[in-house]
């Protein structure tokens, strides 16, 4: 009994940052209440006022509605296709060339990397003609090619896994070289396994990043049947109106891959997070 009363003895100080946390995650969380409340109620509730925060009657047809009045199978799957081929180009490419920048010496790195950083500064709405013009000119517009490889090639990996690499001990891949493996089986075999919580953080950044992406995959595919899941439930936008509940309920059923996917790396991401912080205290 004294250990449970100890736990729940909190300090006014930590009561206020409880209290204080719980609010911030409430306003945080209120968008999507509001999304699933305006998903399981009639279009004319959605737009009636005064505005209610429950439905007066729920209807949970809208989710089937949602599913079957568009091809919303073939949006799921193709957003699939993007997200995930994305996600795969985007590890692979950052942890070599994170190594690279961490560990190999050769003239300019400094350099190099600091314009590579740079890039981050550019917003990426300005990328969207010169990027356009290219794959144009390559012929892969309304291709999946067109929408996963501008956005592959990424910077903030890049310097994610550099930030990883530089925390691992040298010494252990001093003693993998004695032992005569190469660059890239120390890589694969030593760096790589211990940087899986930084990979699988950059991971689900990538994944859901791409998932939700909306102007790109707009602007280069040109036709439904290649549509990912945000471009495509902008159908329910007509010229007899917006059919707001079935978008609503179509965006919360968007939602599951990525809460599916955060949750099955919570341990990577908490333990992430907690090597950061340890890092960033050193």
């Amino acid at each position: 009994m004294t250990t449970k009363r100890q736990k729940l003895h909190f300090t006014p100080a930590e009561l206020v940052s409880h209290v204080l946390l719980i609010i911030v995650a409430l306003i945080f969380l209120f968008p999507f209440f509001w999304m699933v409340s305006n998903a399981v109620r009639s279009n004319v509730e959605v737009l009636a006022t005064p505005v209610r925060l429950l439905p007066h009657q729920f209807e949970w047809d809208n989710f089937v509605r949602a599913w079957t009045e568009l091809p919303f199978g073939r949006f799921f799957l193709n957003s699939m296709i993007v997200a995930v081929s994305v996600t795969i180009i985007t590890v692979i490419i950052s942890c070599l060339s994170g190594y690279a920048f961490a560990r190999l010496n050769f003239p300019g790195r400094d350099l190099l990397l600091m314009g590579y950083l740079g890039t981050l500064m550019v917003p990426g709405i300005m990328l969207i003609i010169p990027l356009f013009l290219i794959v144009n000119a390559l012929g892969m517009v309304n291709t999946f090619q067109g929408v996963i490889l501008p956005v592959a090639f990424g910077t903030f990996g890049a310097f994610l896994m550099r930030q990883f690499f530089l925390s691992i001990p040298m010494e252990l891949e001093e003693a993998a070289r004695i032992d005569g493996a190469s660059r890239l089986r120390i890589l694969i075999s030593i760096i790589v396994p211990l940087s899986m919580p930084a990979i699988g953080l950059l991971s689900l950044f990538t994944f859901i990043g791409q998932w939700n992406n909306f102007l790109w995959p707009l602007i280069v595919m040109t036709g439904t049947e290649n549509a990912t899941l945000p471009v495509g439930l902008t159908q329910f936008q007509t010229q007899q109106g917006t059919q707001w509940n079935y978008i609503m309920a179509g965006a919360a059923l968007s939602m599951l891959p990525g809460i599916a996917l955060a949750i099955l790396l919570q341990k990577l991401i908490y333990k992430s997070i907690a090597l950061n912080a340890g890092m960033g205290g050193r």
